[in-house]
């Protein structure tokens, strides 16, 4: 890692590994293994909706959000991989989760740094933020709520952990959503990928699967006062429907700006949406390819990101927003492998651009990149959104951005971590 990285950054690395890119058989008498669990944490009725505008409240559920939590060991390491249903869980959240869960599980040895946290961003979920209250100088995160989500998103972790048997695993990849998903930035620039890893036991029973794809879960934004994952429910509906265990959305890359178009603004509409990116899931599987080694390898770099958006820090200073958006504002980034499977982290909603670059940096033989992974700094955007170039809806985006040096960073962190194919 360079001079500049390791300065510029005030880079702190924890490298987690067999080694960038090693190899590594899993243990004889140590089969490789995966557990998971779920847990509903839908909040009562009163509790301030998160995405569009401020000083919405819940009135009911019309379908729970959850924790869903995986979690995975080769014998020798162990690492979990956990979806909560929310606009975006921060960094000082997601801390105390990984505390939490790490302190809980005694039966394997599970560092906090091996828990890697994801939003699948609904805008029908609660406000875990705090820029959705009744005003524009109150927060709209409830700490009462904070408590039990932090709380049984630890114990949605260690419940996997004590479920942990002997699997293997399956993966394929497809496309879709041509017909609803735009880029309404930049037409031309999408990641449509669905990549998706399905576990089972020796009873050939599915244990979890984890499926990868980006677009907003917003057809329901503004449109309903109920709790719930928008199209994200239809996933789990058919996945469950279809598959026994648990089934994990990992978001994708959804900046610069990811959303769902051409469609009705109805709960059976976004059903629709989601059914259709499980059947996608589903039909990749179908026609998949069996995994060939199953170690596990782990990295993370700490970031300290400068925060040229006043908003957030004036947010920051009367305690609206957490109180970490300073003058900088600490994340981290992280890669990951499960055998043949590569992740990488995003700590945001990101531009397609970034989850291009990243696909080429892991280059594994299936890819995931967790959009908000381990953070939610808002949009990540092109520099190019805050320079004289016309992008529609610029103005807004850059509005809810940390500022132009994230996205380049963050790609500077990851090339900083991930190993180079072949070595």
């Amino acid at each position: 890692m360079n001079f500049i990285i390791r300065t510029v950054f005030c880079v702190s690395v924890v490298a987690i590994s067999l080694g960038c890119g090693e190899k590594q058989s899993v243990i004889e008498d140590k089969p490789f293994q995966a557990g998971a669990a779920s847990n509903p944490v839908s909040p009562a009725a009163g509790a301030f909706i998160a995405g569009d505008k401020k000083n919405r409240q819940f009135t009911g559920v019309h379908d729970d959000i959850y924790v869903k939590a995986s979690v995975f060991s080769d014998g020798d390491k162990a690492l979990a991989i956990v979806v909560i249903d929310c606009i975006g869980m921060l960094h000082t959240d997601i801390q105390k989760i990984r505390a939490r869960a790490a302190e809980l599980i005694t039966q394997i040895e599970l560092p906090a740094q091996h828990i890697m946290i994801s939003s699948t961003h609904t805008h029908s979920g609660p406000d875990v933020v705090g820029i959705w209250g009744p005003d524009q100088m109150t927060t709209g995160k409830d700490p009462a709520y904070m408590t039990t989500l932090i709380e049984s998103a630890a114990q949605t972790i260690k419940k996997a952990a004590d479920r942990l048997q002997p699997v293997t695993a399956r993966y394929g990849t497809s496309e879709t959503g041509e017909a609803w998903v735009e880029n309404i930035c930049e037409p031309e620039l999408l990641d449509r990928t669905v990549s998706t890893i399905q576990f089972r036991n020796d009873a050939d029973e599915t244990i979890v699967t984890l499926t990868n794809f980006a677009c907003h879960p917003t057809i329901m934004d503004a449109q309903s006062s109920e709790v719930s994952s928008d199209y994200v429910a239809g996933f789990y509906r058919k996945m469950g429907e279809t598959l026994q265990g648990e089934h994990l959305f990992l978001q994708g890359a959804i900046g610069g700006w990811i959303q769902p178009k051409k469609i009705e603004r109805t709960f059976k509409a976004a059903d629709a949406r989601g059914v259709s990116v499980a059947d996608a899931a589903l039909a990749a599987l179908e026609k998949g390819t069996d995994f060939n080694h199953y170690d596990i390898a782990l990295a993370s770099q700490k970031l300290t990101l400068p925060l040229a958006n006043e908003g957030f820090k004036t947010l920051a200073q009367i305690e609206v927003l957490d109180k970490s958006f300073g003058e900088t504002v600490e994340s981290e980034v992280a890669w990951f492998k499960i055998g043949p499977a590569q992740f990488a982290t995003h700590p945001g909603e990101t531009s397609p651009m970034y989850s291009h670059q990243t696909r080429e940096l892991i280059s594994g033989d299936v890819e995931m990149v967790m959009g908000l992974g381990l953070d939610a700094l808002g949009y990540i955007l092109k520099p190019e959104y805050f320079g004289e170039q016309q992008f529609p809806h610029a103005e807004y985006l850059c509005g809810m951005s940390t500022g132009p040096e994230t996205g380049p960073r963050m790609m500077e962190g990851l090339t900083g971590i991930i190993p180079v194919a072949g070595e």
